[in-house]
């Protein structure tokens, strides 16, 4: 083996090339990711990567696949760790939203593009599912306490991730001016959920 290329127990290399191409896309963007530049900089041969990714896009999905995991999970800890209020539980989803997204800016475009493009691949689809089933199970839960009016939770999911993915999209792009983005999410949050609680 030649001196520069590391040896790697099972999986660790599959785990190094994806935190890599992740810091690749959030430097560099999603056109400057290649198999081929992350051999060299995790010092192993070129033909190593294809071990774990078949090509470039398997690359792509597992990146989206992992991104929605993790932000599903970061989701859920928001919602455990809150008051046990489904007001506060859907304020703490929302900030944990907004905060992920602020967070992983080229990730979450790359979670979004690959799970709504044509041929889309399963895990990331299924991977994506997760995160909304989470809104719309705290809707229907606070639905059946009684905290806000009857409605299609599916829909009234869809909107919340709506609102708050725009507030995260507005803070990205430094259109809040000088207002906290916690402040915009919280404001917002109050706003959607006063207009469910008077909803007929």
């Amino acid at each position: 083996m030649p001196a520069h290329e590391q040896p790697y127990h099972h999986g660790s290399l599959r785990q190094e090339l994806l935190a890599s191409a992740e810091a690749t896309l959030e430097r560099d963007g999603v056109d400057k990711l290649s198999l081929r530049q992350l051999a060299r900089e995790a010092g192993v041969s070129h033909a190593a990567p294809g071990k774990h990714f078949r090509d470039r896009q398997a690359l792509l999905d597992a990146l989206a696949e992992s991104g929605f995991h993790r932000m599903t999970g970061a989701l859920e800890r928001a919602v455990s760790e809150a008051p046990p209020t489904a007001r506060a539980r859907f304020s703490s989803l929302a900030n944990a939203y907004v905060d992920y997204a602020l967070e992983h800016p080229g990730l979450l475009s790359l979670m979004y593009s690959n799970k709504h493009a044509p041929g889309a691949a399963e895990t990331v689809v299924n991977a994506g599912h997760a995160t909304m089933d989470l809104t719309v199970r705290l809707v229907s839960e606070a639905q059946a306490a009684g905290d806000i009016a009857a409605g299609d939770p599916e829909s009234i999911a869809l909107v919340a991730f709506a609102t708050f993915h725009g507030v995260a999209t507005l803070a990205a792009g430094g259109m809040l001016g000088d207002v906290p983005v916690g402040d915009v999410v919280n404001a917002a949050s109050t706003v959607f959920w006063a207009g469910l609680s008077r909803s007929a």
